[in-house]
This record gives structure tokens, sequence and C-alpha cells, in this order.
């Protein structure tokens, strides 16, 4: 999936090593997909020299790229299987998108800016990532048509966990979703046991906002 010659292959290396490992992620398959993935091709080239830095980078319509290290924590939290179908709400430039391709068997991703989804899916179709299925829609409505899935990551922060996200949920799958005021979140792991909510507090965060039905209005 990408060049002979890939110039960002050691400063990957090091993200990997030095935000990720060293910063107590474990997963090995989400460091070995963090350290495929060319995060660079996800960026403006104004940014090519920031991708693998460690802080958020703007992708336009007010949007951004996470920081490596909350891409990292939120798909171990996943504890994705090979098996798995996703549901990605925010695709944004279509990063932790390929990253999913490479731990789930399908994924489908929901964007409701029309230039972010265009061009993340030129990139992802470019680099040869085809387990996946992007729409342009309110992604506080999940995908129903699709639905049950094993495993949901909102890459937005909601006022609360979107209901129809939840019930999308297979029973016994698994969402990571920022829940907060927008200036200040709490990125949940959110597990669906007898279609009851199991709640564990990951750590604070700071996402745009999820805006939708079940979210926060425009504005």
């Amino acid at each position: 999936m990408q060049n002979q010659i890939d110039p960002y292959l050691a400063v990957r290396q090091q993200m990997v090593e030095t935000q990720l490992r060293a910063r107590e992620i474990h997963d090995e398959r989400v460091l070995a997909a963090m350290d495929r993935v060319p995060r660079h091709e996800f960026v403006g080239r104004e940014y090519s020299n920031e991708a693998y830095a460690d802080h958020p980078i703007p992708i336009g319509n007010g949007q951004t790229i996470s920081q490596p290290y909350i891409v990292a924590l939120t798909l171990e939290a996943l504890s994705l299987r090979a098996s798995d179908r996703v549901l990605e709400i925010g695709t944004g430039s279509g990063y932790q998108t390929a990253v999913l391709t490479q731990l789930a068997f399908q994924v489908y991703s929901i964007e409701r800016h029309p230039s972010l989804a265009s061009l993340a899916q030129k990139t992802l179709s470019r680099l040869g990532y085809s387990n996946v299925a992007i729409s342009v829609a309110d992604g506080s409505n999940g995908w129903p048509e699709f639905a049950p899935f094993d495993a949901i990551v909102v890459s937005a922060a909601a006022p609360e966990i979107p209901r129809p996200l939840f019930e999308q949920l297979s029973e016994g799958g698994r969402m990571v979703v920022p829940v907060g005021p927008p200036e200040a979140q709490r990125l949940q792991l959110v597990r669906k046991i007898n279609r009851r909510s199991v709640v564990n507090i990951l750590q604070g965060c700071r996402f745009v906002p999820l805006v939708g039905e079940h979210g926060y209005s425009p504005g």
C-alpha cells in the first residue's frame, strides 16, 4: 500500500515507539497497523512535516486529524478482532479509517462534510484500502442498514451517548465515544452487556463537536 521508498518510515517508527509504546499502548496489532499506515498521506501538503507529531492537525471544515496517541488509545480500547464489523463516526481525512481497515473485517464510515468524505475516499482508494464504505450523513443516527456492529468509534464529542449508536451495537459490542461539553470531554468505553451500557472512563480529551440529531446543533 505504500511506495517502495518511504521517506517517512523512520519518523513513523519513532512515533510508534515514543508516542505510543512508551505511553503504554500494548496492543501489538494496533502498533503494527499504525506503523504501516502512511499518516502523511492523510494531511495537507503544508502539514506533511507535522504528520507524525504529537498533536492534532487541521484538515479543513473546522475538523482535525486526531493526535496519534488518541487514535491508538481509542483503537486499543475497542479490542478489535479481524472478523469485526466496525462503524466509524467522523471519517475526516480517512487516517483512522485506514488504520481500522487493518484491524477489522469491514469498516463503515460516516462523514457529514461531503468534501472531506470525497477526499478521504480518493485517498483510501489510491492507497489500496478496500474493505471500507463511506457515507455522507448524520453520524449521530448511525448506519442502521448495516447494523449491528461489533464496534463503534466516534471521533467527535457528544453531549451524551447517542442512543441510536448504542442500539446499533451487537450484544457484547464496544463503543468509544467522547462525551461532555464542547470545551472538554471524557473519552468513554461503552460495552453493551445484557442490552445495558457498562461505561469505563479512559481519560480526559477534547474533540470537535458531534453535530447532528443526537449530538450538538450546528453552530
